[in-house]
């Protein structure tokens, strides 16, 4: 994981003291957390080059894990992605810059405007290029984006989710650095430490003067700060001008708003509703809105993220003094390992969960479900592939995750091949704004046990 940085102009020669390395030295300490080396690889009067390359030590990493249970602490992209992890261990590097605090001689630098290229990567991110876009280009930046190369067939090269950012802009030093420690994350979507307070006092910091003004402000501080209850200590979001206030009020709704409010009034009206599995409940969203539906006696999130189970119970723990709420029961699974206490339940949930396995794994676990967990009713959303075009989408799916997305007739064949082979009937309906010729963007299927059985 590495970062150049690229500077031009009469005074490029300014930076080695604005980082307070030598030009003529290789800068090589061990942080905890990996090894940090900077080296100057051009070191001209009008254009220096600067490579900062991190390590992680991959005890370190492990030591980090929290779910010793899944292999994903031996197979994942930490120790090469650019993330939380590259900034945790250069920040002590970089510090003279990041504060603005060189050599008094040098002061009057700190608020001067280099010609910089930045290039940095690789990054590992469910953000689209457009996105990533909305993210630097407000701050000035020119923004290119490759897709990073992996030793694959040809036909696997489109699936590498890989990018390497560059950056051009007329910025200083200190904001440079300001600007990736609290963006890279963002992108990035992982943060390895536990996100308290000082995430809060760091955010403020470095979103000094640029932040506040964003037009991502409020996706920044979000996906900075996770969960709900520091978001709103941070106060950040207080500063809205009461045209952002209106511009909220009549914002479009979300499809995951429109998926939940569908999934929670169908649950409603279903005959046997009593017992709810929400299969694959990630940070929990669904799994609170289902906690304040009357009639429900046992409400269960699954989840194999020890991560995303994290959030939800972050999520719920704020919902506990509501009135009338339903405390959920928590559970470790996944559709892949069959657990007994699942079975003969009222409803279970997979909501924009199928799209994530691999389809040839989809017969196994479908059998398994109706023929050993045999719920009374099965409710299904999965995206609409035929929907991308309303969405003018260049990537082949909506997110990086998902192994397949099926059109209306490929859901429509998959359904009806289950109910002639299950003892179930299906409904199918869809979910979001409907546009002729491409239909609703999310496809729902409601299973209910055939009468007699």
């Amino acid at each position: 994981m590495q970062i150049s940085l690229k500077v031009y102009g009469e005074h490029a020669g300014m930076v080695s003291h604005l980082i307070a390395k030598n030009p003529h030295n290789l800068y090589e300490r061990k942080e905890k957390g990996g090894l940090v080396r900077i080296v100057f690889t051009k070191n001209e009067e009008r254009e220096v080059n600067i490579l900062f390359f991190v390590t992680v030590d991959n005890v370190e990493l492990t030591k980090n894990q929290t779910n010793f249970s899944s292999i994903t602490h031996y197979i994942n992209d930490r120790e090469s992605a650019v993330s939380s992890i590259f900034c945790s261990v250069l920040r002590k590097a970089v510090g003279t810059a990041l504060n603005g605090k060189p050599k008094e001689e040098f002061k009057d630098w700190v608020n001067f405007a280099f010609s910089l290229e930045i290039t940095f990567g690789p990054l590992s991110t469910n953000l689209s290029e457009k996105e990533i876009r909305e993210l630097f280009v407000p701050l000035g930046y020119e923004v290119s984006i490759e897709n990073g190369k992996v030793l694959l067939p040809a036909a696997f090269q489109k699936k590498s989710s890989a990018k390497f950012i560059t950056l051009k802009a007329n910025q200083t030093i200190q904001d440079f650095f300001r600007h990736l420690f609290v963006l890279i994350p963002v992108m990035d979507q992982y943060k390895h430490y536990f996100i308290d307070e000082k995430e809060v006092d760091k955010l403020k910091r470095y979103g000094e003067g640029w932040l506040s003004s964003h037009p991502k402000k409020s996706f920044i501080i979000k996906e900075s700060l996770i969960f709900s209850d520091l978001i709103d200590k941070s106060r950040l979001l207080d500063s809205n001008s009461n045209n952002q206030k209106q511009e909220t009020i009549v914002k479009k709704k979300s499809l995951n708003q429109w998926r939940y409010e569908k999934i929670v009034e169908t649950v409603k009206i279903l005959p046997h509703n009593s017992r709810i599995v929400d299969m694959g409940a990630g940070e929990g969203k669904l799994t609170a809105q289902l906690g304040f539906v009357n009639g429900i006696k046992e409400l269960i999130a699954v989840e194999p993220s020890e991560r995303e189970q994290q959030k939800a119970k972050k999520r719920i723990e704020a919902l506990v003094d509501k009135p009338d709420f339903l405390f959920p029961t928590f559970k470790w699974g996944s559709l892949f390992y069959y657990d007994s206490e699942l079975e003969n339940k009222d409803i279970f949930i997979l909501c924009e969960v199928i799209e994530h396995m691999d389809e040839n794994r989809l017969f196994k676990t479908f059998e398994t479900i109706f023929t050993k967990y045999q719920p009374y009713h099965l409710i299904i959303t999965t995206p609409n592939q035929d929907y991308n075009v309303v969405y003018d989408m260049k990537e082949a799916k909506r997110h990086s995750d998902h192994r397949f997305e099926w059109t209306r007739q490929q859901f429509q064949e998959w359904v009806s091949y289950w109910q002639n082979h299950s003892t179930y009937e299906v409904q199918i309906d869809g979910i979001g704004e409907f546009v002729e010729g491409f239909g609703f963007p999310t496809q729902m299927a409601i299973f209910s046990k055939k009468r007699g059985v």
